[in-house]
């Protein structure tokens, strides 16, 4: 049966098993909903594995239980809440280089552990979701004036960006959303789609550029959105999950890949059932969607690093990164027992690629404490299933899976 948002329940649980969705073909009219998708695992093979199989049956069956994805709340710059054993924080803020250290040392300081996180960068704009717990509980961190400190002192970084107090004006939910979107949310909600790009951002080449186009649907009374851009994983999600935010309902679509290139088109209404009739709608939602293919292109060199987890490991991290002059560009951080498992997306401080030198000087200065492999694809996993690291180590889609309620 048909329900608000069940398109993006369905796309975001095959993402998250890093399914790629090679092409969709969705309708919906009235109670009910139909949507095929063609998928395969990460190195393009037919999904023979019957745990996955089953597993995909369980949650999108009759005895599934998915969240309330519409549910919302109050939205702040700074977000402390608790789940479970880990606190989550949230945060957005005016990028700068060296902020993410800045951040994990004022965590390390406080004696907060980054189990793990999420750090996306776009227009000068900087949205993290990182899961904390103390290091001497092990649990959430539950002390008021640990957690006062913690934010006060969060904040103040935040503003020394030039911030002052402005907040996001749009109200989203928090804590138990899943990560991807919630990063979505607050680059959205603090209009990062606005403005020209950043000069530190990877320049975008024509053949990278997204091609939008909005129409209208006479017949039927619908809006048209086509979509053209470089294919890349969780596009459809990164799609989906904007349109649903704007509080648009997809009612049909088509979704193909024709490597390297993706196409989608979108018949979509507002959830009052109107089009999009005027020219300033039609703009916000082509500079919207530009932003949400944007934000998770990171061309150039990736870092994956391996160590034993500890207090102030991201703090060590990014320091390093900061006094070699490289700016992190979007990061994820997790933790598999005790290893903690990192990547980071990294430009120079001008935004070009970083020069074989640093990544020498690097190696020299971590290399003797944990594992380092450099990537120029962040999409290529063969290479680092090769060299014997874990299959589930840095993938954004999974990452947070265990941490959520």
């Amino acid at each position: 049966m048909n329900k608000p948002g069940i398109l993006l329940e369905v796309v975001q649980i095959l993402t998250d098993l890093d399914l790629i969705i090679t092409k969709a073909y969705i309708s919906s009219d009235g109670g009910w909903f139909m949507d095929v998708f063609h998928v395969t695992d990460p190195h393009g093979q037919k999904i023979a594995d019957s745990k996955t199989i089953d597993y995909i049956e369980k949650v999108l069956g009759p005895e599934g239980h998915t969240s309330d994805i519409l549910k919302t709340l109050p939205g702040k710059r700074v977000g402390v809440n608790s789940m479970g054993d880990y606190t989550v924080i949230e945060l957005i803020g005016r990028d700068r280089p060296g902020l993410l250290s800045e951040i994990s040392a004022v965590l390390a300081n406080l004696h907060v552990n980054v189990v793990a996180a999420e750090v996306w960068t776009h227009n000068r704009r900087i949205a993290c979701v990182l899961y904390v717990n103390d290091d001497t509980t092990c649990r959430a961190v539950d002390d008021p004036s640990q957690l006062s400190a913690m934010e006060e002192q969060i904040k103040n970084i935040l503003q020394g960006c030039g911030n002052g107090d402005k907040l996001a004006h749009t109200s989203f939910s928090m804590g138990s959303t899943h990560v991807d979107r919630r990063l979505h949310q607050l680059l959205f909600a603090d209009r990062d789609y606005e403005g020209n790009c950043s000069s530190t951002e990877p320049d975008f080449p024509p053949s990278f550029k997204p091609k939008i186009s909005i129409d209208r649907c006479e017949e039927k009374g619908y809006s048209v959105v086509t979509v053209r851009c470089k294919d890349r994983p969780k596009l459809l999600f990164d799609i989906v999950c904007t349109l649903t935010d704007m509080q648009y309902v997809v009612f049909h679509a088509t979704v193909s890949s024709d490597s390297p290139y993706a196409s989608q088109e979108y018949y979509i209404r507002h959830m009052d059932g109107c089009t999009l009739d005027t020219e300033g709608e039609k703009e916000k939602v082509i500079k919207c969607l530009e932003a949400a293919i944007r934000r998770r292109v990171s061309e150039g060199l990736s870092l994956e690093l391996c160590a034993k987890d500890r207090v102030g490991l991201l703090s060590e991290v990014t320091r390093v990164l900061r006094e070699n002059g490289l700016l992190v560009t979007r990061a994820g951080v997790s933790t598999v027992g005790e290893q903690a498992m990192n990547v980071f997306y990294v430009t120079d401080s001008s935004g070009n690629p970083v020069d074989t030198k640093t990544i020498e000087e690097l190696r020299k200065e971590i290399g003797h404490t944990m594992m380092l492999n450099v990537k120029k694809d962040p999409t290529n996993r063969k290479a680092l299933e090769a060299s014997g690291w874990p299959k589930t180590s840095f993938f954004f889609g999974s990452l947070l899976e265990k941490f959520r309620p």
